[in-house]
């Protein structure tokens, strides 16, 4: 490393633009390490600034990419006689994720370095023996005023038999090249390398291909027919398909679970046995259905604030509860729309949503729209007391968007809906991709629904009054039951974590947080006698509201007992259900909302 070299500022000249081109290797697997060679030419500045993305765009927390790159090199090739040679180039770091080299006035740079790759999620990068998977973002620098110039990139795979699947177009004539028209489409395009199966199928006359890595109990075909099915709804939707070509990638690994969209494909990574149990296969078309949805919502019916993303830094937007929040509203309602559920299956998974939602402590604490601007340090970072302090925009948003769907069907006796939202925004927004804001998407939703919204938005989007389930749900002949648990209420959640019961999670307000104990403790004994995480529920049936228990823990390494007066049952779990002689047109609403099948609930 050398001194830092004062900032450059780039101007560009119409016949001086430079080409960018990505050189991947991987030819030791084993250790986890992408090879990557960038070489730049055409370049007329005496510094190449070089940063590297500090997040990728859909997943909204800071990751420092940077930290997995190791051994930066910068050199030029000079030429004597009919051979030529590497010449060192003078760098130095100026921040976390930015490199300057100085180009000695050499037209051509080229740059080595190694990205190590062993966290297998959607957003990061994987390499190992069996394959190699890796994110733009957290693999190649970009060229500050640059990233709109086009970017070809080479992949050399480990082994000859291992194949290259990813939604950019191969460069013709050059094998195994790929074009990208700029950065952003290179962050948006991630690759498969190895020997995953393909599967290639047709949706109303384009090509898709499904990438499964990973063995699991899936049946191919299945999958493929159900996808199918959610492609066509959400296209008819929106009114046709914005692209010309779509890829399905999917990682099958232990427990895992998540998805991130980009414009022309999507990540998946779930559960490798999680297909023949009923429940689980539908969890995974609802990923499926929430990442396809996203190709419309957000990734071209953007916020403001995500229209130019800073790869430097946060973009904040308090928006999040619509894309995310109205995207998964929409993925439990597509695969019934789809028919590989019914009414009663979605009404038991919509149920298990509010639940999770009334159960969180947090809700009263933290209000949506700050929510979607917190992402960036609360949602991806949890901790013991996120459940009391925070509220996941994507399940406050889903609450969010139900309301307003059930408040614009009730209004135009299902002459409109919420689709008639996704539609407008779709037409005024997204075809065009001009950036939102929030007012503009309250006055679409009001325009919908003909109805001034503002106290709705001030109580339930930016204020924390309890959404009114019931009085939104009635016209539709259905409310909503709270079930509180047979005892009493203590107010912890217990895991048994290395033969150890530990507490991971103490309510606020609970018998439990005013006794004294806290995240983290060990639990021990109630009364003397030992406890289990599994036990705990089944032992507190011995008590009584108000009964005196002592609660033993480990804290610090410390033997502790408290004194905790337990509580009355709190609701645990509610249900959506059919009020007792439904009107006609309390049915007619719900046959308008929910489809055919609802005649199975009568």
């Amino acid at each position: 490393m050398t001194e830092v070299i004062a900032p450059h500022t780039h101007i560009a000249h119409q016949n001086t633009l430079p080409t960018i081109f990505f050189h991947v290797a991987m030819p030791q697997p084993q250790t986890h390490l992408f090879e990557v060679t960038m070489r730049v030419t055409n370049y007329s500045a005496s510094v190449l600034d070089l940063k590297f993305p500090v997040w990728t765009p859909g997943s909204y927390l800071v990751r420092e990419y940077a930290r997995n790159l190791q051994d930066f090199r910068a050199f030029s090739l000079v030429k004597s006689g009919e051979q030529s040679r590497q010449q060192a180039l003078r760098w130095c770091k100026v921040s976390k994720n930015h490199w300057q080299v100085e180009t000695n006035n050499v037209t051509e740079i080229t740059i080595n370095y190694r990205i190590f790759a062993n966290e297998l999620s959607v957003r990061t990068n994987h390499l190992d023996t069996t394959h190699g998977y890796f994110n733009g973002a957290a693999l190649f620098f970009r060229i500050p005023g640059w990233e709109k110039q086009a970017i070809n990139v080479k992949i050399t795979p480990a082994h000859p038999e291992w194949k290259i699947t990813t939604a950019l177009p191969i460069v013709p004539g050059e094998k195994n090249t790929f074009s990208a028209a700029d950065f952003d489409t290179l962050v948006d395009s991630p690759f498969e390398i190895g020997c995953h199966s393909l599967h290639e199928f047709e949706v109303l006359g384009k090509p898709h291909e499904l990438a499964i890595w990973g063995k699991g109990n899936y049946d191919a075909q299945r999958m493929i027919a159900d996808i199918q099915r959610i492609i066509k709804v959400e296209s008819g939707m929106f009114g046709g398909l914005p692209y010309h070509r779509y890829l399905f990638l999917l990682h099958l690994s232990a427990q895992a679970y998540g998805g991130l969209e980009h414009k022309d494909s999507c990540s998946l990574i779930y559960q490798r046995f999680g297909f023949r149990d009923k429940d689980k296969y539908e969890r995974f078309l609802q990923l499926v259905a929430h990442e396809f949805f996203h190709l419309w919502n957000v990734k071209r019916i953007r916020p403001q604030g995500l229209e130019v993303f800073d790869y430097d830094g946060e973009n904040y937007t308090p928006s999040l509860w619509f894309c995310e929040g109205t995207t998964s509203y929409y993925d439990l309602l597509i695969p019934l729309r789809a028919g590989i559920y019914d009414a009663k299956s979605y009404l038991a998974h919509l149920s298990k949503e509010i639940t999770r939602y009334q159960i969180t402590p947090g809700r009263s604490v933290q209000v949506l729209s700050e929510s979607s601007f917190d992402a960036w340090i609360k949602l991806y970072r949890p901790d013991a007391n996120s459940g009391n302090s925070q509220m996941s925009y994507y399940l406050k948003g889903e609450m969010v968007s139900l309301l307003l769907d059930l408040l614009i069907r009730a209004k135009h006796r299902n002459q409109r809906s919420y689709d008639d939202v996704m539609r407008k925004m779709w037409h005024q927004f997204g075809k065009d991709e001009i950036g939102f804001t929030p007012q503009d998407l309250q006055e679409v939703i009001e325009s919908v629904a003909e109805v001034d919204l503002a106290d709705f938005f001030t109580k339930y989007v930016d204020g924390l009054e309890d959404l009114p389930f019931n009085q939104y749900l009635e016209p539709f002949g259905l409310q909503l039951i709270g079930d509180a648990d047979a005892g009493v209420f203590l107010g912890l959640r217990v895991s048994n974590e290395h033969a150890r019961e530990v507490i991971k999670f103490v309510e606020a307000s609970s018998p439990a947080q005013i006794a004294g104990i806290t995240a983290g403790d060990e639990l021990l004994a109630i009364d003397g006698i030992k406890v289990t995480a599994n036990g705990l529920t089944e032992r507190l049936k011995d008590y009584q509201p108000h009964d005196n228990i002592e609660v033993t823990v480990f804290h610090q390494d410390q033997l502790l007992s408290f004194n905790v007066v337990l509580a009355p049952p709190k609701e645990s779990k509610y249900q959506l259900l059919l009020i007792q002689n439904p009107t006609s047109s309390q049915k007619d609403n719900l046959f308008g909302w929910l489809g055919n099948s609802v005649k199975g609930l009568f």
